[in-house]
């Protein structure tokens, strides 16, 4: 099928969660056309931010989920999928003395590539954990690889491990991409390196600096000037003086290069925000921590204004407790950071919504690819496919709200699957969360 001049590739993403990697590759250019996710609070947050993209809400597992169900259900039909994207969960090297690829605790990663073949996708973009290239865990990776290459795809070797920093985000995050192209297309590189990491001069020392986490946080109002976001998310308010890349996420400077379809969005709502009660015990000890250093106590990292963000973290699955994984201190305050203020430090712009809760909220970015990243990783599949998206004129609606407070329960109810498919939360006693010195999520 040819396609004309206004139309953009296509993107199916797998094992989608909020959406990291769907915004990174809308920026660069490509219509997310569907999404597949499992957890039903992650697919309403998925389908607030991205109205026009078709919620898939199952396991890639399930036998009714095939390549020609996607399209049905998207809309898609006979047209070219350009790019399959995913980063599914895997066990990696096999405890059973047989091949890694198929022991049943990597099942998923089959089912990747089942629907990257299904859908016929001219790429496919895997993305993982770095441990996924050391050790045992290497084998599986290589028999990843020679499965895909078995199946008429050829892949980018070697393999690279790329950090989220490099790309412009202020944050130490590294992720294990693959590229993938069928045979017949002309394979991808991987981007090149752009910044080196602010404050320091170790890696990459030619390159700019860039945005550090005083860059990211500065303009935002302390949260907790706020009495309202003590039972809501968000408020109305004036944000301060924005560095270039604060501006580019509240969207009051254009990025030049994102081709991500503009969103209806009230810049002076300030989202995400719900506040932490601390004990006053645990205030003091943040306070005299100092910016870079570990609070002994509750070993969270205070952060360096000048410097930027250690690995923002998912917690504990469901099925472990549900424990909110440490937050870092805010620089400037005695207190951990918001969820708005983790997604900035991940490069989610402003207008993007994350669940109003702070451990479903902390988990979604957490568990996600920054979109910066995502960016850079899907443009060069831009460039292989020699594909030219412009920047859309329309600007795109966001979802009903209802969609960021839904419970497990509601969540599981509105997509009509079991709400046993996440296992559900076990919250700590009070007691325990107070000698923490983290509040009730």
């Amino acid at each position: 099928m040819v396609k004309s001049a206004n139309t953009r590739p296509i993107a199916v993403d797998l094992f989608a969660g909020a959406g990291g990697l769907s915004l990174g590759f809308e920026q660069a250019g490509f219509d997310v056309r569907a999404c597949v996710e499992l957890d039903p609070v992650h697919c309403a947050v998925h389908q607030f931010n991205f109205p026009d993209c078709a919620t898939i809400c199952r396991s890639v597992a399930d036998p009714l989920l095939t390549g020609a169900s996607i399209r049905e259900f998207a809309g898609i039909g006979n047209a070219p999928v350009d790019v399959v994207v995913g980063g599914p969960p895997c066990q990696g090297f096999s405890l059973m003395g047989k091949r890694a690829f198929e022991d049943p605790r990597n099942h998923l990663v089959k089912h990747f590539l089942r629907l990257v073949l299904e859908l016929d996708a001219r790429y496919f973009v895997f993305e993982n954990v770095k441990g996924l290239t050391i050790g045992r865990h290497r084998q599986f990776l290589e028999e990843l690889i020679l499965e895909f290459e078995n199946n008429g795809y050829n892949i980018l070797k070697p393999w690279q491990v790329l950090n989220a920093i490099q790309y412009g985000v202020p944050q130490d995050r590294e992720r294990l991409f693959l590229y993938g192209a069928r045979a017949g297309e002309r394979l991808p590189k991987y981007p090149e390196p752009r910044f080196c990491a602010a404050g320091m001069r170790v890696e990459f020392n030619w390159l700019p600096f860039g945005p550090s986490v005083a860059e990211a946080l500065a303009d935002l109002p302390d949260a907790e000037s706020f009495p309202e976001l003590l039972d809501s998310d968000s408020v109305k308010t004036k944000l301060g003086e924005p560095s270039q890349y604060a501006a580019f996420l509240r969207g009051i400077e254009l990025d030049p290069e994102d081709l991500s379809y503009p969103r209806q969005h009230d810049s002076s709502i300030m989202s995400s925000s719900l506040r932490t009660e601390h004990t006053l015990e645990s205030r003091k000890r943040f306070a005299e921590t100092t910016p870079g250093r570990v609070e002994p106590i509750s070993r969270f990292l205070r952060l360096d204004p000048d410097g930027v963000c250690n690995t923002l973290r998912a917690g504990t699955a469901s099925d472990r407790g549900a424990f909110t994984s440490p937050r870092p201190i805010h620089p400037f305050y005695a207190r951990c950071i918001t969820v708005r203020e983790a997604a900035r430090l991940h490069s989610y712009p402003d207008w993007f919504r994350l669940h109003v809760t702070k451990w479903h909220g902390a988990r979604q970015i957490g568990n996600s690819v920054p979109p910066l990243l995502a960016r850079a990783v899907a443009r060069q599949v831009i460039l292989a496919s020699k594909e030219r998206p412009t920047r859309p004129s329309r600007t795109a609606a966001l979802g009903d709200e209802s969609l960021l407070r839904l419970s497990m329960f509601e969540a599981a109810l509105r997509y009509g699957v079991s709400t046993a498919v996440v296992p559900q939360r076990i919250r700590k006693p009070v007691l325990q969360i107070a000698q923490e010195g983290v509040g009730i999520g």
